[in-house]
């Protein structure tokens, strides 16, 4: 499993998830929204941590500097 993440792209998947988990937390945000988002919140998360991207792969997308 080759890094295909670069470090902005780290960084905004994070924040992203932190929103997510922001507006689920305060209410904003319930019911099947809250899960779908809260599921891609996840995977955001985990993508961002071991800086790899399973949809990158297959579709052979770097946002990497080499």
């Amino acid at each position: 499993m080759r890094k295909n993440m670069g470090t902005v792209d780290r960084v905004v998947r994070s924040l992203i998830a932190v929103g997510v988990g922001v507006l689920y937390f305060t209410g904003r945000i319930s019911g099947v929204l809250a899960i779908v988002l809260g599921a891609l919140a996840v995977v955001f998360l985990l993508s961002s941590f071991v800086a790899w991207c399973p949809l990158y792969a297959p579709l052979g997308i770097s946002s990497r500097k080499a």
